[in-house]
This record gives structure tokens, sequence and C-alpha cells, in this order.
């Protein structure tokens, strides 16, 4: 297990119980209902104090009465001195939500309603502000300064598949004469670029003109980065079209698509949409509810620096999430000369962006509704499957993957590359997220939850290890229509290409089994 890994090869961290223990003794607290949870934070950027404590709020059926978990994180603790350890618990268990001068945001939500997320959408939607004020592009904050999913031989093993998909209904005169492949998260455009160039390439030697009914759609949130995307491909001139949309509203956007997709291609979307957490707790079930503030001593920093008064910083930071940093300028010139300064505001808030967090129990599952059209009901099979654990709903990456699914032709499927839990019991033995990145906020996504979805709407999906970096975090999620004995075979076992070679294709990890090692 991840935690106890870490435990037994960081000193500091072993050295951090002692006073832990001192200090959870000497407090006064109600053992008896204080629940104490060790985390491994991975994320040198993240919305935790290094001590937090959490109400378990009571159930209105009496259940039963309000206790308190304890969170520390060990990486942090592992640096700091056995004196500050104390401090921090002895700080936590105090309980000082509304005497310690926090600068609150938000009351309290669902995680997936939470400021933060508000900071991503608007972090996505003024991306080049940011970009201009730090110097760089957006996918150089990423861990190797790339995204796993840009990958050239990747599109190459994809192409093939699609080949053999379209030989095979075309010999069957059932290949329609518009072939659809939709990307979502187009980044900077080199994964289109690379897709496209080798389908160019791979086409012209397969000798069947697929290339002339192409339809390769680029799909992004951000029209900046779609922009971006579209200087990179425009070479293929009419082949390629842009579309500004939401990944949580593909219904709305691309209802003409229908039952038309062979392929929906996604890289490194599904972590950075909003999500809500749950818990079992003794055997309840309950949802985590958070609230956004800015720790006393940042905020009183941020209003210095910009000569504000400190109860001006939380209205500035809302005027600053629903009209952008352009016009927060404009309409504040006394405060930020220019869009410049406005940015920096921007990015100081969001480095000082802290959370609180509570426990509300679950009353009805049925009546948590996760995504259009989907309840809490999906979530039974996987809250019955342990003991106690926390675990992301993933609810705009649910959103998005039930709006993906309808789009996919008989005969398609869908191919994403991302952060994904494969099994329920890395929920137990490590810490998932939420993170920061730059501007933007990134979560871990609940595969099984994904997988039981897809299997009660007539999906098969599987999970392996991103083949050209088998290294890295990132998994490939494979989603298709479950197999039918009339469809043409599916792309299994060894592939022969055009060209005359042959390639095998990845064993596959069903969700809910042990993840790949």
């Amino acid at each position: 297990m991840r935690p106890v890994r870490r435990l037994r090869e960081t000193p500091g961290a072993r050295d951090a119980f002692g006073p832990l223990v001192d200090a959870v003794a000497a407090s006064g607290a109600d053992l008896a209902r204080l629940r104490v949870v060790c985390d491994w934070i991975q994320y040198r950027h993240n919305f935790r104090e290094t001590a937090v404590t959490r109400p378990v709020l009571p159930a209105a059926d009496g259940g039963p009465e309000e206790a308190r978990e304890l969170a520390v994180d060990l990486r942090r603790w592992a640096r700091a001195d056995p004196a500050a350890v104390a401090a921090d618990v002895a700080a936590a268990l105090a309980g000082g939500d509304d005497g310690d001068g926090r600068v609150w945001l938000e009351d309290w939500v669902h995680g997936s309603a939470s400021r933060v997320w508000r900071f991503n959408s608007l972090y996505w939607q003024h991306l080049a502000d940011w970009e201009k004020a730090t110097g760089k592009e957006y996918e150089r904050a990423l861990p190797g300064g790339e995204s796993d999913g840009r990958n050239a031989e990747a599109a190459r093993d994809l192409i093939w598949d699609l080949f053999k998909v379209w030989d095979e209904l075309e010999a069957r005169r059932a290949l329609p004469p518009e072939l659809y492949v939709l990307e979502l998260g187009v980044g900077n455009g080199g994964q289109a670029r690379a897709f496209l160039d080798t389908f160019t390439e791979l086409d012209r030697r397969h000798g069947r003109d697929y290339y002339r009914r192409l339809h390769y759609l680029m799909g992004d949130y951000s029209a900046h980065v779609l922009d971006r995307a579209r200087e990179e491909v425009a070479h293929h001139g009419s082949r390629v079209s842009g579309l500004v949309l939401e990944a949580t509203r593909l219904p709305d956007s691309l209802a003409f698509l229908a039952g038309k997709a062979f392929c929906v291609y996604i890289s490194n979307v599904y972590d950075n949409l909003p999500a809500d957490e749950v818990a079992v707790i003794r055997g309840r079930a309950y949802l985590a509810q958070v609230r956004s503030y800015l720790p006393a001593a940042d905020a009183a920093a941020i209003a210095a620096r910009f000569g504000i008064g400190a109860a001006e910083v939380a209205p500035l930071a809302e005027r600053l999430l629903r009209i952008g940093p352009e016009l927060l300028s404009e309409s504040a010139p006394d405060k930020f000369g220019d869009t410049g300064a406005a940015v920096r505001f921007w990015q100081d808030a969001w480095s000082a962006l802290r959370q609180a967090e509570r426990y509300v129990p679950l009353e009805g599952l049925d009546g948590y509704r996760l995504a259009p059209g989907v309840t809490g009901e999906v979530l039974r099979p996987l809250l019955g499957a342990t003991g106690d654990v926390r675990m992301h709903v993933s609810n705009g990456a649910l959103a998005s993957f039930a709006g993906t699914l309808p789009l996919l032709h008989p005969f398609g499927r869908l191919v994403c590359h991302d952060l994904f839990t494969t099994d329920l019991e890395q929920y137990r033995t490590g810490f998932y997220g939420p993170g920061k990145y730059d501007g933007s906020t990134v979560n871990w996504v609940n595969g099984p939850l994904l997988a039981l979805l897809a299997s009660r709407r007539g999906f098969d999906v599987a999970f392996t290890p991103f083949k050209q970096r088998p290294g890295s975090h990132v998994k490939t999620l494979t989603a298709q229509v479950r197999d039918l004995c009339c469809c043409p075979r599916r792309s299994s076992g060894r592939i022969r290409s055009p060209n005359g070679s042959s390639a095998s294709k990845p064993s596959t990890t069903s969700a809910g089994s042990a993840p790949p090692t």
C-alpha cells in the first residue's frame, strides 16, 4: 500500500506519529468520536492544510451523533519539526474555522459546485491572459512538460484499427459515405496533427481513399486553445472542423453526430472536470461538502499587495470569477491598472485557495443526482463493495462519458487517456486529488464507476496502461458496444496492417480487478 511504503521509506513521517498522538491526547477531544486519516498528498500544490478536521454530521433519522475526522498530510509532516506537527494538530482540533480570520469565498456546497471549479473554468476561458503572465504554454506546466496523450505511435495504432473496421464494413457495403472522428480536449493541436498527418500517409499506402471521406472534429472548452489547434492543422483544410463546446453537455452541441462517430478520442479531459466525493464511515454513506477560503495571512498579503482593504478581497475574487481579469481591471482601475495586474490578483488568490470540508449524511441514493439521467443508485454496488472508504463521484466525467456513448457508431469506440483509478482498493491506499496544476484543478477519475454506468447501457469498458509510456500514471480507457454475434470481428489479437506488418493489441484489465503492474 502506498502510504505504508512511504511511511517505511521516510523516517520523518514515522517520527511525526509521536507528536501526533501526544497532541491528540492533550487536546481534550472525545477520542470515541474521533477518526484519524493519514494521506500522502503527492500534489505539492493542493487545497489542504497540513492538518484539518472534518465534522461528521448526524443523520436526520437519529443515527450516530456528530463525530470528527482528523486528516493529516504525511508528506508535509515528513519535512516538519515535531513541534510544528503538534501545533498543526492542536490548531486543527481546536476547530477554529470561524475564529482564525479566514476569508470565506462560499457557503457549504457539494464538491462539484465549489469555487475551485469556477477558478478552473476561469483558467480555460482566459488561458491567453494566464499564459501571457507566466510566459509559458499550459502544457509546459504538466509533469514532463507535455500530455501523455499526444503521441504519434498511439495515433498510428488507432488508425490501423479504424481501417480494419472500415474495410470489413465496406466489404459488406455498410460503410457510410462520411467517416467521423471526434477529438475532445485538443490541447495545442499536436494530437490532431499527428493523427491527420499519419492518416494521410497510411491511407495513401492503404489505397482506399478514406481521407477524402474523413471528417475530423475538434472540440474544446477554450476558444484560445481551439484557435491554436486550428493553426496546427490548417494544412488539412476542410477535413477539419472546430467546435467550442462544454464537455459535460455534449448532446447540446453534437446531436447531429449521434450514432455516426467511429472514434471519439479524449486525452486529459475527464480529470479536469467537476467532481463530488462520497464516503462510507462506520457503514453509513456520506457526501463530502466543501467551503473554499483564503487563509487570513494570505488574504492580508493580497490586500497589501494591491492596496485594498481586507474586506474587499472576497468580493473582488467573486467579481473576477464572474467577469474575468480584463473586465475586472476595467471596472476597478484604481485597484488594477491593467489586465496583467488583475491576473496577478487571480494568481495570488488561486495559490492561497484552500477548502474546509465536512461530511453530511447521504439520506437516499435515488435522490442524489450525479449527472443528467444518472442518480446515486449507480453507486450502490461500489459503496457496498468495501469497508470505510472515500471516493470520487467524477460527476463531470460521468456526464461527458454518458453523453459521448450515444455518439458512437455501432462499430465505433471511445478511446480516452487519463488518470483513472481502476480498482476501488486504490481509494483506501492512496490520495487521488484534487490537486493544482498551474491554474487548473486535477482529480483522478473513478474508473469502476464509469465502467458500471457503461455496462448498464450496453457497452464494454477496458483499462490498459498507456502503451507508449508504460511508466506513466495515465491509463487508456476503451469503450465500445458490447459484442454481438452479428458484429464484424472486433480488433483483437493480432492486426495485419496494410504494409504487411502486424501488431498485438494490449491485454485489457476490467474495472474492479487489480490494476496492471
